[in-house]
């Protein structure tokens, strides 16, 4: 299987290098764990700005409050 071959800065390299020495971890453990924080922090965002738009739509807006008090019900229901 072939490695894929990405290039990095030279700043880039010398801070992971000096990450990689500090925490024990490889420079791909590293870069594993940066991709998937920004990953995460990408969709969260992307979430926000949805619901930012949801909210400053005041039709849809009542059409979400309104299913939510019907899910709401369901609460009690001892299930």
């Amino acid at each position: 299987m072939e490695t894929p071959t990405v290039e990095l800065g030279k700043t880039s390299y010398r801070t992971l290098q000096e990450l990689a020495a500090r925490s024990g971890e490889s420079i791909q453990e590293i870069l594993d764990k940066a991709i998937e924080q920004y990953r995460r922090q990408t969709f969260l965002e992307e979430a926000n700005q949805a619901y930012t738009a949801l909210r400053n739509n005041p039709e849809i807006w009542a059409s979400e409050i309104a299913e939510r008090e019907a899910w709401d019900v369901t609460l009690a229901d001892g299930v």
